[in-house]
C-alpha cells in the first residue's frame, strides 16, 4: 500500500469517491466487454443480430441458459436479482453502448440475474458460438479479459464496502442521484425532475433499505426541501445537499 501515514486524507477521498461512483451508477463501472479496444470491440459486435423489447418486458431471467450477450443500441434496460421471499434488488441501469450478459459467454453458466426493458430496448445479440469464433481469430482478447475482469473484482471489493458502511439515507440518495443521472431533465437552480414513475418499492430495492425506512427518510428530505413529488414524479430540489447526504 502507497503512502500509509502521507497522503492519507487523500487516499480516503479517492477511495469515497470511487465509492459514490459506483453507487451513483457513474462510469466507474466496467463492462467487460465495453471494455475492450474499439477496433476490436466494433469487429466483435459487426455480426450482431437486432433484437427488440418493449418497456417492462424480460430480456432473461437468473438461472436461463447463458446463449450469448446483448449491446444496448437505445433505450433502458435495469438489472435485478429476486430472493426466495420475493424481494428484489436492482443492481444497475443499463443504456446505449452497454453489455448486458457477457459472463455467460465467457463462462458458459447460467445467467446470474435477471434483465428487464424500463424502456422500449434496441439491442445487439451476439452469440456464444459468434464469441467463440471471433477470439480464436484474436486470442488478444483474452489479455484484455483478464485484465477487465481484475478491475471487476476490486469493484466488487469496494461496492461491498460502501453498502456495509454507507448509511440508509446515504443509499437512498445515490438511488435518487442514479435515478437523475439516467432519466433527469434539470429545470434550473440545481432542481432535477425524474420523468419516470417511480414508486417506493423501486427505491428500496435500488437502495438495498427496507420500504419503511425509504417513507421515513423521504418524509424527512420533504420537510428539508431536499425532495419534493409531484403528480407521481420525485423532483430533487437541491441536488448539492442531497449529494451530501451520501457522503460516508
Amino acid at each position: 500500500m502507497r503512502h500509509q501515514v502521507k497522503g492519507g486524507s487523500e487516499r480516503i477521498g479517492h477511495q469515497r469517491g470511487r465509492i459514490r461512483s459506483l453507487l451513483l451508477g457513474l462510469p466507474e463501472h466496467l463492462s467487460l466487454l465495453s471494455g475492450l479496444p474499439e477496433h476490436l470491440f466494433k469487429s466483435l459486435f459487426s455480426r450482431a443480430t437486432t433484437v427488440r423489447l418493449r418497456a417492462d418486458e424480460a430480456l432473461f431471467f437468473a438461472g436461463d441458459v447463458g446463449d450469448g450477450c446483448y449491446r444496448v443500441d437505445d433505450g433502458l434496460l435495469k438489472v435485478t436479482m429476486v430472493s426466495r421471499s420475493g424481494g428484489e434488488r436492482i443492481l444497475a441501469f443499463l443504456g446505449p453502448g452497454e453489455i448486458v450478459g457477457e459472463l455467460s459467454v465467457i463462462d458458459s453458466r447460467p445467467r446470474s440475474a435477471s434483465v428487464v426493458a424500463v424502456q422500449n430496448v434496441a439491442l445487439s445479440f451476439l452469440s456464444s458460438t459468434n464469441f467463440e469464433n471471433f477470439a480464436r481469430k484474436h486470442p488478444e482478447i483474452y489479455k484484455f479479459l483478464v485484465i477487465l475482469l481484475a478491475a471487476r473484482l476490486r469493484e466488487t471489493d469496494v461496492a461491498i464496502a460502501a453498502a456495509t458502511f454507507l448509511p440508509m439515507g446515504g443509499r437512498l440518495a445515490c438511488a435518487l442521484i442514479e435515478l437523475a443521472h439516467h432519466f433527469g431533465e434539470d429545470v434550473g437552480s440545481g432542481r432535477i425532475v425524474i420523468p419516470q414513475k417511480v414508486g417506493q418499492a423501486d427505491l428500496a430495492a435500488m437502495a438495498g433499505i427496507a420500504r419503511e425506512s425509504v417513507s421515513r427518510i423521504l418524509n424527512d428530505w420533504k420537510r428539508r426541501k431536499l425532495v419534493s413529488r409531484r403528480a407521481g414524479y420525485y423532483r430533487i430540489e437541491n441536488k448539492a445537499r442531497l449529494e451530501n447526504e451520501a457522503e460516508l
